[in-house]
């Protein structure tokens, strides 16, 4: 189904969920937004992420994986799954810095367009699937099942969603759940409405409020909401944390996104609800589908209930830029410091990369900018 095909399909049934017009428009196969290979990316993308600054932030993912991996008991293989992969910069970043668990490590791009799949090979060499886990020897005192070959990592494979595996691992997901589809709603004297999406005869896309279902009023019951306020029920997102669940016996799920407590969200109205293209502000939602990057602030009340219910203990919450200082950031500045001003009269690429650290950190710990991320850390048995 296209966002053109949608229009056709509410002319024959009627209205569609907010959810089902937003995700045509990001994820349609032919001519969704990320399916024609538009995403982040400094030239030619539409917006910036922090892996697109430079390679500091995977500098900084590679001692968290570290420190996950010790905590894990450095189990082998260690399987890192990306979710919302883009072009596997954040990869090539991770693995460049060379993190100690690299003999361990099995990274999977999980990336829903094929357009972007094959730009990670670009940046990777990426093995088919099958191989991910590595070679494999038969475990004859266990009847002969094929065990993989420790150290034999980094391997990296790709795959257009989560595998069925059960791993000790990670799951990161980096600016993926504000892009995950979502209802909306508004709450009025008389109940909550949902917002669903109509076409025009001219192929235009509106708003058709109707009263909202039993399933989401139940979604929303323990949220307190004042009358006039929109929010959006992330059913996907809930659905997304108990796949991450069923994907770890033991291991973290990383989440780095635009997130926001109830009150903040209704205190800034519509502003939680964003488009972008060619790195600035897009235009309405419903204009244009496919055109432009469509996203939805994470309701932090129902990602912590989401994470309880999976069986996830949360243990980080913060903003992204104290979660890059926890984890050494501002060492790593002073290590490229170091650097650069050891090589600055060579003008060496070392160097020249030492200082780019400076300006890197001061954009990923920016409190008004991506600093401002909120970061959470669900664990699961550790």
């Amino acid at each position: 189904m296209s966002p053109s095909g949608l229009g056709e399909r509410i002319h024959r049934a009627g209205p569609v969920p907010f959810s089902t017009f937003v995700e045509a428009a990001l994820y349609d196969p032919e001519d969704g937004f990320f399916a024609t290979g538009h995403g982040a990316g400094r030239a030619g993308g539409d917006f910036i992420t922090s892996p697109e600054v430079g390679p500091l932030f995977g500098a900084c993912i590679a001692r968290a994986l570290d420190r996950w991996w010790h905590d894990l008991g450095e189990p082998d293989p260690f399987v890192v799954m990306e979710a919302g992969a883009g072009t596997g910069r954040l990869c090539r970043e991770v693995l460049r810095a060379a993190p100690e668990c690299s003999p361990a490590l099995r990274y999977v791009l999980v990336e829903r367009s094929a357009a972007l799949r094959e730009a990670q090979r670009e940046l990777l060499t990426v093995e088919p699937f099958e191989h991910a886990l590595g070679p494999s020897s038969p475990d004859l005192s266990d009847g002969g099942i094929p065990m993989p070959v420790e150290g034999t990592g980094p391997i990296v494979s790709a795959l257009e969603e989560l595998p069925a595996l059960t791993v000790e691992g990670v799951v990161i997901a980096n600016e993926l759940l504000d892009n995950l589809s979502f209802d909306l709603v508004e709450r009025t004297e008389g109940g909550w409405l949902e917002i669903r999406v109509g076409v025009s005869e001219e192929g235009a896309f509106y708003e058709v409020p109707v009263r909202a279902s039993e399933e989401i009023v139940s979604w929303l019951r323990d949220l307190e909401v004042p009358s006039g306020a929109r929010v959006p029920v992330q059913h996907a997102i809930e659905s997304w944390i108990e796949d991450c669940a069923t994907r770890l016996r033991r291991g973290v799920v990383l989440i780095l996104d635009y997130a926001a407590e109830l009150d903040e969200l209704v205190r800034r109205e519509m502003g939680w609800l964003r488009t972008y293209r060619t790195h600035e502000r897009g235009v309405g939602p419903l204009e244009d589908p496919g055109s432009q990057d469509i996203t939805a602030d994470v309701l932090l009340p129902t990602l912590r209930r989401d994470a309880r219910r999976a069986g996830f203990s949360i243990s980080v919450e913060s903003s992204q830029a104290e979660w890059l200082r926890a984890l050494g950031i501002e060492e790593l500045v002073e290590e490229g410091r170091a650097l650069w001003e050891a090589g600055a009269a060579r003008g060496d690429l070392e160097a020249l990369a030492g200082r780019s650290r400076i300006t890197e950190a001061a954009a990923l710990t920016d409190p008004d900018g991506l600093g401002a991320h909120t970061v959470v850390v669900l664990t699961k048995k550790l």
